[in-house]
């Protein structure tokens, strides 16, 4: 399993991919890739057994490819949770790194790692972090675009792209902040988010890949 292969596979779990198809769109916005390059990467990985694919619709993963991208995503998560909290690096550069270690990660290490860390459940990017047995269960929740003027929601998690965590920072935007929506641009226009503190612009593309709570 190539690392190209197991980024695939994370991102469609980190997008729902487990309980629903997920279209070629959203994972060429997910990795920054072509169109062609998805096409050929999700027949690959159908070929594989671990992932379903739907014409006209997008690709589920499998059980076998769900298990896989688990495991990937608790060893990145739990690397990115000790990054932060160990060597202080700030939420939007931890990426790359745990991009690494997770790929030299054992199941070992990756149970030594967990209890150094006392089982931590979310990574500081809002994503949950599967016990060791288990798979990645995230709560169901929609996305900041698909909430009208007027609602106030709570930032609950955000995808692990390293583009869109520097976008964000660059906006001061962080996890469990709160805010209520008091514009939306047409033709998929930026939002705009307000609290007591600051007022923000947030792209449309953005809004896709940060997931709220309503309040």
């Amino acid at each position: 399993m190539t690392p190209n292969r197991e980024d695939y596979l994370k991102l469609l779990l980190e997008l729902g991919g487990d309980k629903r198809k997920i279209n070629n769109k959203q994972i060429v916005s997910g990795l920054n890739v072509s169109a062609a390059s998805v096409s050929e990467m999700i027949n690959k990985l159908v070929k594989e057994g671990l992932v379903d694919h739907f014409p006209y619709q997008g690709a589920q993963l499998t059980f076998k490819g769900t298990q896989l991208a688990s495991s990937l995503i608790r060893k990145h998560r739990l690397w990115e949770v000790f990054l932060v909290e160990h060597l202080n690096y700030p939420w939007n550069t931890v990426h790359d790194d745990a991009e690494v270690l997770e790929h030299v990660t054992s199941d070992h290490l990756a149970n030594h790692l967990e209890e150094y860390l006392e089982h931590p459940k979310y990574c500081p990017h809002g994503g949950m972090i599967p016990a060791a047995t288990a798979v990645v269960d995230e709560k169901e929740r929609q996305t900041l675009k698909d909430y009208p003027i007027g609602a106030t929601i709570r930032i609950a998690r955000v995808l692990d792209e390293q583009e869109l965590l520097d976008y964000l920072v660059s906006v001061n935007i962080k996890i469990d902040e709160h805010f209520t929506i008091s514009d939306k641009a047409a033709f998929e226009g930026p939002i705009t988010l307000e609290n007591e503190t600051k007022k923000v612009a947030i792209s449309f593309k953005a809004a896709s890949t940060i997931f709220v709570d309503p309040l």
